[in-house]
């Protein structure tokens, strides 16, 4: 079995998955991810890279291997506990958007789990001011622009104060004023990042570090810049730039 640095923020190791017709989706997947990092899971439609992150707070169980936050292993035991420490942006902000304002919807992850009172005012405000929302806290989140449902969404997990946070697909559906403010929010952020993405040129700008995932196994682990700069990587895992961007732009000084 592969096995990954124990100081990892999350480990997943020799991780395998199937759904109940049989169909494989993962197959070994090892990975770590390092307290503070800002890593991009890139790859094709298909490649597993949705159901990987599903593993990552236990809503789905894998068929073989496991998941380990911190030294806590991803099990129905642990579930209460990873799921605070875990923290999923789903890719349709109204997935996790339901009450009648967003200073609920903010309050409601900490308030289950009994923070209440002073403690819980201070969670919510300090949520909604790292993603620049404080002036949105009595507005119907149904009332909210994309890019504001995001940054909302994101405020939801903050208040939970994880150690991890997970991003799927953020940019979807954002004008190019959202993901500018969305960029400015995740540059920000302390917690341990991982972004599942298909815009290659926000995981160039946002992360130092990419997995590439592709028929259920990381192909690609380096440096952004790197991979997006290998064409034939590029080309095997179905990965296109847009005109004219040149990843060694992005690549540190020597």
């Amino acid at each position: 079995m592969s096995t990954v640095s124990r100081a990892a923020a999350i480990r997943v190791e020799d991780l395998w998955f199937a759904y109940p017709d049989g169909t494989e989706v993962l197959r070994g997947v090892a990975l770590a991810l390092e307290p503070g990092e800002r890593v991009a899971l890139l790859g094709p439609n298909g490649a597993g890279k949705t159901t990987l992150v599903l593993h990552l707070n236990g809503i789905l169980t894998p068929s073989r291997g496991r998941v380990v936050v911190g030294e806590t292993t991803v099990d129905d035991a642990h579930l209460r506990e990873v799921r605070r420490r875990v923290g999923l942006v789903f890719q349709d902000a109204d997935d996790q958007l339901f009450m009648p304002t967003v200073w609920r919807d903010v309050a409601f992850g900490p308030a289950n789990f009994g923070v209440e009172g002073e403690e819980l005012e201070h969670r919510v405000a300090a949520a909604l001011q790292a993603v620049g929302a404080a002036h949105l806290a009595q507005r119907p989140p149904h009332h909210l622009s994309g890019g504001e449902k995001r940054r909302v969404a994101i405020a939801t997990v903050l208040a939970m104060e994880p150690e991890v946070i997970v991003l799927d697909e953020p940019t979807s559906s954002l004008d190019p004023a959202g993901r500018r403010e969305l960029a400015d929010v995740l540059s920000r952020l302390t917690q341990t990042v991982l972004l599942v993405t298909h815009d290659l040129p926000f995981a160039l700008e946002l992360c130092p570090r990419s997995l590439i995932l592709n028929h259920g196994r990381v192909v690609a682990d380096g440096a952004t810049w790197e991979l997006l700069a290998d064409a034939e990587l590029m080309a095997a895992n179905r990965l296109e730039l847009p005109f004219g961007l040149d990843p060694t732009r992005a690549r540190p000084p020597a």
